[in-house]
């Protein structure tokens, strides 16, 4: 298998995820879940995805659909469209599993998979942060990650636009 197909296994619809979940869990993987818009990737991205994945075993990104992303960043975003940002998610070797969701939480995909942490930035607090009650009910963790001063896509895009 290339790489670019290894890139696109990494990339699930959520039946897809869901089987795959079941697969990982009965391995005795710990399954670690976060999610975003992800709209232009930047270091402090990746510096909280690094520290996601270092949670648990395998590591699923929750994506916001392009319209999900318009409807809660405004409708000039996305700046990247959810195949290219899914594709970009799914090409670090950290994470494990790229997978988008329709509505403005992922709720509902938690629910579905059940990671053993969820986490999000330090901007949110946990009773804040979207499946945090389920997740905790079923004894799992939730976990915020300090951010990387500096780094936001809306600055970045704010910056690009000044040039």
């Amino acid at each position: 298998m290339n790489i670019q197909q290894q890139i696109q296994n990494k990339i699930f619809s959520r039946n897809e995820l869901i089987k795959q979940v079941e697969v990982w869990k009965s391995a005795k993987n710990k399954i670690v879940f976060t999610n975003g818009c992800f709209d232009i990737i930047h270091p402090g991205h990746v510096m909280y995805l690094i520290k996601a994945a270092e949670l648990g075993n395998k590591l699923i990104i929750g994506l916001n659909t392009d319209s999900s992303v318009s409807r809660l960043k405004g409708p000039t975003r996305p700046v990247l469209q959810e195949k290219e940002r899914a594709l970009l998610l799914a090409a670090f070797q950290f994470i494990d599993a790229v997978c988008l969701f329709e509505e403005d939480t992922p709720y509902n995909l938690i629910k579905q998979i059940m990671p053993d942490v969820l986490v999000k930035g330090k901007d949110y607090k946990v009773e804040q942060i979207a499946g945090s009650d389920i997740v905790l009910q079923n004894g799992g963790k939730v976990e915020t990650i300090d951010l990387v001063d500096g780094f936001s896509t809306t600055n970045l895009i704010d910056k690009i636009k000044k040039m």
